[in-house]
């Protein structure tokens, strides 16, 4: 038997929990730890999905997967070659943890808890005796002479290992990443994604509670904008479209310090001249009906009579008795109504940032670092990020599991 080699995998989180417990299972004799900062492991799979624990997303086009992913699209495409949804689902249905699909395409355990999840990895780290340590927080990485790598902590202890995966998930502030640097490693500067949008001083904040199913939101001046339901918070908007946008323009809105206006078409199967042109059928279809009682686009009504107040239209007045300025001013707000835009807000716990170790650095078929052998990258500590939705997970599972089988195999 060939003498026994450790993997030491810093970071509990979802990328670093699947590279260990794989390693451990595809390679018996390979000696496992996990070192994880906090208290605790696997916090972000309590949290997500309000405590449901979002798996992965029931995507199964690889061309369609990859464009959830506002960064690392094509390092993605062929990573996903090697592990995507379908494996995600096979991989937990290997272990008793089946998943259901909801009507957004999200995927969570049919338990609908997060502790699914979590007890199904902490059964895999026992059952392949992968150690874990807990409040080791990493602060210096040195490489011996016999090309080990020697993990220094804050409390002055240290561990050798063969193999190094690092899976911290993203940093806010790039100092954050200063440890790794030291590692010869560039990093793509670490921004807030996936957020919700401040708008303060606006009375819509006043309808917070009420969504739209189907809104197009665009930022000005930028050919930005996402497509989806919106919903209105008491400190602005929020829902799947603001998030989407949020994360695919997160370096253009750190560009502009969080200051930026917005259009919402709150009508998305129409544009300003589409509805112009339709108007005419409907003030003669509803021209004797009070304009406040007939909401001929399915919005809520909330919302429809706070769309009539922001136009200067009386909601007692007719349809077929709306003056050609209150006619121009409504279509113009249904289909273009702007915001001033002052801030962000973290979306629940799910902090997601842009940002990270720089893909051209990394092998994509193995996550091996191409600067020093035996390094290996997995997650959100890489340069990719994902729209809301089980995309995040998808990516720690993928790169996790790629990262798991090298080791596996170059331990032999």
């Amino acid at each position: 038997m060939s003498e026994q080699k450790t993997l030491v995998v810093i970071g509990g989180g979802a990328a670093g929990f699947f590279c260990a417990v794989n390693a451990a299972k595809m390679n018996p004799n390979l000696k496992v730890i996990i070192v994880e900062k906090h208290n605790k492991v696997l916090s972000k799979v309590r949290v997500s999905g309000g405590g449901r624990c979002n798996v992965t997303h029931a995507c199964f086009d690889l061309q369609e997967l990859v464009k959830k992913y506002p960064r690392g699209q094509q390092f993605l495409k062929k990573a996903f070659h090697w592990f995507n949804t379908t494996h995600t689902i096979e991989w937990f249905k290997e272990r008793n943890v089946e998943l259901k699909t909801e009507s957004d395409g999200r995927m969570f355990p049919v338990t609908n808890s997060s502790e699914t999840i979590i007890e199904c990895l902490m059964r895999e780290a026992n059952k392949y005796n992968v150690e874990i340590l807990l409040n080791r927080n990493v602060e210096r990485i040195e490489i011996t002479e016999a090309k080990q790598f020697k993990l220094l902590f804050s409390n002055l202890e240290f561990i050798d290992s063969d193999f190094l995966c690092i899976a911290t998930g993203g940093y806010h502030k790039s100092t954050m990443f200063n440890w790794l640097l030291e590692l010869k490693h560039t990093i793509a500067e670490p921004l807030p994604s996936l957020f919700t949008f401040n708008i303060p001083n606006s009375t819509v904040t006043e309808l917070m509670g009420v969504s739209v199913d189907k809104a197009t939101v665009k930022i000005n001046g930028t050919k930005l904008s996402s497509e989806g339901p919106v919903l209105i918070t008491h400190w602005g908007m929020s829902g799947p479209a603001i998030l989407k946008l949020s994360a695919f323009a997160a370096r253009e809105l750190a560009g502009m310090n969080y200051d930026f206006s917005i259009n919402v078409n709150w009508l998305s199967s129409f544009n300003e001249q589409t509805l112009r042109n339709e108007w005419q059928l409907l003030r003669q279809q509803f021209a004797s009906q009070k304009i406040i009682a007939k909401n001929p686009f399915q919005l809520p009504n909330r919302l429809w009579q706070y769309l009539l107040k922001e136009s200067n239209v009386n909601e007692e007045v007719r349809w077929s008795d709306i003056t050609t300025a209150q006619q121009n001013k409504l279509i113009q707000i249904l289909t273009a109504q702007v915001f001033q835009v002052k801030g962000k807000t973290t979306f629940k716990e799910e902090f997601v940032t842009c940002g990270g170790i720089t893909l051209s650095e990394v092998d994509v078929n193995t996550m091996q670092s191409k600067i020093i052998p035996h390094l290996f990258f997995a997650g959100e500590v890489l340069d990719v990020d994902g729209i809301t939705g089980g995309f995040n997970f998808q990516n720690a599972w993928t790169t996790g599991y790629i990262a798991a089988k090298t080791i596996a195999a170059l331990a032999l």
